[in-house]
């Protein structure tokens, strides 16, 4: 990890560009990856995320692996050494104590938490396994983004119960924002971050919301610069199909080191 990478940012950034709406073909994503982690800015860059069927394809790389809870073995198996996580989506049938099977793994874990009555069961059997938790931010449908007050309860039932999760999709932008093209209503990574503190601080769901509800730039940016590191041990990172995108955004509003800005601009 390169010492000019703000402690916020340590590894936030899971290269997930094969996903949507980056789609990248894979190739052309392995080989982006690699530049990435030759950069100055490599520390910020967490596993290239991929699935199963793609570990033949993608060479000596850290990944971390999308997969069903029936194949979690195999992507165990042919991932090998390059394995940092596996993130796991549960099936609707699924009870929320079919968690507990994947601590046995010996890895990072992260289960997508469901959408649903089994949000807050499925987060207390991971606090017992000792597992992490995804949450979903956003997709190409407006459905897919939780409202401030859903992602609100999730950030604080996780912090809550020792739980630290990732995020994944929709978090294009730093700070939240209406999409001009779309109107979806996103959430901005910021915005999570400090969302994250407030939860660890103690404060209410009501505040934690206000957080993830903030679009004043300036005044996000500066509440980030004033978090304490406990923030990154429970909000691990999220998956994002662009990693210039939100860098560009950091540069923006003047979070990033001079020197890496040629490179994230």
């Amino acid at each position: 990890m390169s010492a000019l990478t703000p402690a916020f940012l340590l590894g936030l950034l899971d290269d997930a560009a094969i996903f949507p709406p980056g789609n990248a073909p894979l190739a052309q994503a392995v080989a982006d990856h690699a530049a990435y982690l030759r950069s100055a800015y490599a520390g910020a860059v967490g596993p290239l995320v991929v699935r199963t069927a793609d570990l033949a394809q993608v060479g000596d790389v850290d990944v971390a692996v999308v997969t069903g809870l029936d194949e979690v073995h195999t992507a165990f198996a042919a991932a090998g050494s390059r394995l940092r996580s596996v993130e796991v989506a549960l099936p609707a049938s699924a009870a929320a104590g079919e968690v507990r099977s994947l601590a046995s793994l010996g890895v990072e874990v992260c289960v997508e938490v469901p959408r649903d009555d089994r949000a807050e069961a499925v987060l207390a059997e991971l606090a017992v396994a000792g597992l992490r938790a995804k949450f979903r931010t956003g997709g190409p449908r407006g459905d897919l983004y939780p409202s401030e007050a859903e992602l609100a309860s999730a950030i604080t039932t996780a912090v809550a119960f020792g739980v630290p999760f990732k995020a994944t999709a929709g978090l294009h932008h730093a700070v939240r924002r209406t999409d001009p093209g779309t109107g979806f209503e996103e959430h901005g990574f910021l915005n999570l971050l400090v969302a994250t503190g407030r939860a660890l601080d103690g404060a209410t769901a009501s505040d934690v919301e206000a957080a993830l509800a903030a679009r004043d730039e300036a005044a996000v940016a500066t509440a980030v610069l004033a978090l304490g590191p406990a923030v990154r041990d429970a909000f691990r990172s999220f998956g994002t199909c662009s990693i210039s995108e939100p860098l560009a955004d950091l540069a923006r509003l003047d979070l990033l080191p001079h020197a890496w800005r040629e490179g994230a601009a």
